[in-house]
């Protein structure tokens, strides 16, 4: 299985040498690795922290592929923060580099990256869920130039009462808005497997919004550890296949060229 979506020391919160994340890759045999470092224009909490040197960026990814052609395929990609006002500059960017794959995802609301606690110091646990996936349907409604969305329930690893658990049926009329969105857009959405790195016991997003989006006949599904260090390369993927075909997937989809390939679940 592809790792389709890593971070290296091009991310603003991460330091790994890209190097090291193949060499992970290569030791579990994953079948290819695709890079997908973050940029998050118009970041408030530290401007700048999440740009990304495209010229650099590309030049060592570029030259890796080549270097590890033999070894293990490597695509390049990258991970956009979407909000409404910087739509037309993020599509810019993805017109900027020759990407194989795009992963649209929200990580700011009203301009504040939800990852931090004083976000929701304002608002109730229910609130906050409500306003993301709000945001996260805009996104999808404003934003048409990416692959496939990425963490769709990411709030859930943030919200600080946890004594209040996400649930899909609780904001199902909005998930489903989302998914419809994205499924008449012709994208898709990734299977982030890192909520088991935040305790959740589960993928981002859980499996009821996996299997709904089955349901509502979404087919394109990747799947990414959302590895910031080599250790979490490939994080869970054991668990992965039995997550798919759970939810009524026989194929998971690996990006090339910006464009879907599907590979059987064996």
């Amino acid at each position: 299985m592809w790792d389709q979506h890593v971070h290296t020391c091009f991310s603003g919160d991460c330091e790994a040498a890209p190097e090291a994340m193949i060499e992970k890759a290569i030791e579990l045999g994953l079948s290819g690795l695709c890079f997908t470092d973050h940029i998050d224009l118009d970041y408030k909490e530290e401007p700048g922290y999440f740009d990304l040197d495209l010229v650099a960026y590309s030049h060592k990814i570029l030259g890796l592929k080549e270097t590890f052609s033999k070894l293990l395929p490597i695509h390049m990609g990258v991970e956009l923060g979407l909000q409404p006002h910087v739509a037309e500059q993020n599509s810019v960017i993805a017109a900027a580099l020759p990407f194989d794959f795009i992963i649209g995802s929200t990580h700011c609301v009203d301009q504040k990256d939800i990852y931090y606690p004083s976000f929701h110091e304002s608002y109730t646990p229910e609130e906050s869920f409500e306003k993301y996936f709000l945001a996260t349907l805009e996104n999808v409604k404003t934003f048409h130039d990416y692959d496939v969305y990425g963490h769709l329930d990411y709030i859930a690893r943030y919200v600080p009462n946890q004594s209040v658990p996400f649930s899909y049926r609780d904001y199902s009329d909005l998930i489903d808005a989302i998914l419809k969105s994205i499924i008449e857009d012709g994208k898709g959405i990734e299977m982030n497997m890192s909520g088991y790195r935040y305790g959740l016991g589960m993928p981002n997003p859980c499996p009821d919004i996996l299997k709904r989006y089955r349901e509502l006949g979404g087919e394109i599904i990747t799947v990414g550890s959302d590895a910031h260090t080599p250790e979490n390369v490939g994080l869970r993927f054991e668990k992965a296949g039995e997550h798919l075909v759970q939810a009524g997937f026989k194929y998971y989809t690996v990006w090339k060229e910006r464009k879907p390939v599907f590979i059987k679940i064996c």
